[in-house]
């Protein structure tokens, strides 16, 4: 049992006893587990109320970052939930690859393929994600594509929002609480541009630099030939003053880019759907 340690409010410990009982109620339960904030949470509460009858599942294509993967497995094993791991294939569709406008429909179409057939071959009924009552009011096609598949979403059901998601797990203590949101390296380029599994490693490699430097929180943003990074504004100039700019530029074209440049707006989630 995962006990308050820190405050919260009653409206979010309600919320929360109800996240237990609509979980305990489900007898068993497989979630779709990214490794996000959303996701970990479910995972967390499943495995808190229904134990060994709960298992974390995740998909794993080039298109998420091997840290992301490393922190869901070490996330997983945190909880003691069983965590799965299972291979998907969305870049080898067209719907995916041509990164239509409806991209997420096809990857979460090829991830809920796999998210049932484990459970029907478990004999776990109930799948869950971790969508949450915010997103339903952004451009979200993968949730259209889970309703079609017949997962379920606890946490939209109860009306957590992402900041009711943060501060219950805070509040419970979950290390991972402020994590920052970090959607799939496909969301780095914009609609109509192909992805391949050759872009997805030159984005990722491009993020992994720049963490060394010590900015968590990026974007490698892909259009053409050419890298458009994004930090959050208030690094900006952090940024200018450290970063060598010919060992920089160096790196950036040594994957294959032919121009990079920074972002002066800042890292804005969700920004190519502009």
């Amino acid at each position: 049992m995962f006990n308050t340690i820190e405050s919260i409010t009653k409206e979010q410990i309600a919320k929360l006893e109800q996240l237990r009982n609509y979980l305990k109620d489900l007898s068993h339960a497989c979630i779709a587990y990214s490794g996000g904030v959303d996701s970990a949470l479910v995972a967390a509460i499943a495995y808190e109320q229904l134990g060994n009858n709960s298992i974390a599942i995740t998909g794993v294509s080039p298109a998420l970052a091997n840290q992301l993967l490393q922190e869901a497995r070490f996330q997983a094993k945190w909880i003691g939930i069983k965590h799965i791991e299972v291979d998907t294939h969305e870049l080898n569709t067209q719907e995916y690859s041509k990164n239509p406008s409806n991209r997420c429909f096809a990857c979460k179409k090829e991830l809920h393929k796999h998210t049932k057939n484990i459970s029907e071959t478990l004999n776990y009924p109930n799948v869950l994600d971790g969508v949450n009552i915010d997103d339903l009011s952004d451009y979200r096609p993968g949730i259209k594509a889970a309703k079609e598949a017949g997962i379920a979403s606890p946490l939209a059901i109860l009306r957590f929002s992402k900041q009711d998601i943060r501060a219950i797990s805070k509040g419970i203590g979950l290390p991972w609480w402020d994590k920052p949101a970090q959607p799939c390296l496909s969301s780095r380029f914009p609609y109509g541009y192909e992805i391949t599994s050759k872009r997805l490693k030159m984005v990722e490699a491009a993020e992994d630099y720049i963490k060394t430097m010590g900015f968590q929180e990026v974007r490698v943003r892909c259009q053409g030939d050419s890298a458009r990074v994004e930090i959050p504004s208030n690094r900006i100039p952090q940024f200018i003053n450290d970063y060598n700019k010919d060992q920089f530029t160096k790196f950036f074209f040594s994957l294959g880019f032919k121009s990079v440049s920074l972002d002066l707006e800042g890292l804005i989630s969700g920004k190519l759907n502009r």
